[in-house]
């Protein structure tokens, strides 16, 4: 009964995320510039009507509550990823330079290519999320480097992409244009094209990501105990930046750079979870996905017009984690 009752407990508490995520994609549905009742959101889902309501919540709303869904249960399990991965549980996925990429590739297809549609631009910011990752992974040694080689190396690429994005914009006026309300980050210009777009991505990254689990389980007891029980320190590291740069890369080519989820809900999640990344990412996936979408309905309520996501997160995230800090200074991941 004493292994069990952990396990149920944490089966609960996954069970009540999965509550709070339907209960706050409902609240994403009715609240808006024009708010409309839970009753009649029900109603418009079971049986479209062809009404106004019925016009906001099908072709609004819901596009825009499914990008926040997947958006954020990438960077949740992302955010996992990377604190395991490098063993510091400072890190989020920006820490690999993989939203520095996607930014710096967006930047040179705006200004060079002269996009101007989200979905065309889309594909680029993945492109140099990918390109930002291997060469993260050729700097940092290809094969077993060390956590700190790791986020040294990541910080390097995210530097020297930052300026460039920096020095695209200031030269270019129309990329700067662009590229301020793509920056940001936002969900309300997404749509369910950018989604079907990313989603394969997606889907894969959280598919390596609980494929990942075990071995980084193995590997955080040390790289020695972790070979013993069968983890292949290269090959883990490898798959898992992979992985990262999959769900971050996608998530940011598709609403621009989020920051803080990644990096408070891991820790949020890991003071019910303990050290377990097996239901560290099923959390992630779960309440990182809670998180942006309480944030993003904020947003709609706080001013007169509304405030971007991003914004929200940073606002919000900044003094949470301050809190988590406080509260957790002897957590180790």
């Amino acid at each position: 009964m004493s292994v069990k009752a952990p396990a149920l407990s944490r089966g609960a508490g996954l069970v009540l995320g999965l509550v709070a995520l339907v209960f706050v994609a409902l609240l994403s549905l009715a609240v808006g510039a024009r708010s409309i009742p839970l009753s009649t959101v029900l109603n418009v889902l079971a049986s479209p009507d062809g009404s106004d309501s019925a016009f906001v919540v099908w072709e609004l709303r819901i596009p825009r509550t499914l990008i926040g869904v997947a958006v954020g249960a990438a960077l949740g399990v992302a955010g996992a990823l990377m604190q395991a991965l490098t063993r510091n549980p400072l890190a989020d996925p920006g820490l690999l330079g993989v939203n520095a990429g996607a930014s710096a590739a967006a930047a040179l297809s705006i200004s060079v290519l002269g996009l101007t549609d989200l979905r065309a631009f889309v594909w680029f910011a993945f492109a140099g999320a990918a390109v930002a990752g291997t060469v993260l992974y050729v700097i940092a040694g290809r094969s077993g480097a060390s956590p700190v080689r790791l986020a040294l190396a990541g910080a390097a690429v995210m530097a020297a992409l930052t300026g460039f994005t920096q020095a695209v914009t200031l030269l270019d006026q129309n990329a700067l244009d662009q590229m301020r309300f793509w920056t940001v980050g936002a969900l309300e210009r997404a749509n369910i094209g950018t989604l079907t777009d990313v989603a394969p991505f997606l889907v894969v990254g959280l598919v390596m990501a609980i494929l990942l689990a075990r071995p980084l389980n193995a590997l955080s007891l040390g790289e020695e105990m972790g070979r013993s029980l069968g983890a292949h320190l290269g090959r883990t590291q490898l798959l898992t930046l992979v992985a990262v740069t999959l769900l971050a890369g996608a998530a940011t080519a598709a609403v621009g750079p989020l920051v803080f989820v990644g990096l408070v809900v891991p820790h949020m999640v890991r003071a019910i979870t303990g050290p377990d990344q097996r239901w560290i990412v099923g959390y992630c996936a779960v309440f990182a996905p809670v998180l942006l979408l309480l944030a993003d309905v904020l947003g709609r309520v706080m001013a007169r017009e509304e405030i971007d996501v991003g914004v929200v997160t940073a606002l919000l995230g900044g003094p949470v984690f301050l809190i988590l800090l406080r509260r957790h200074k002897a957590v180790r991941v």
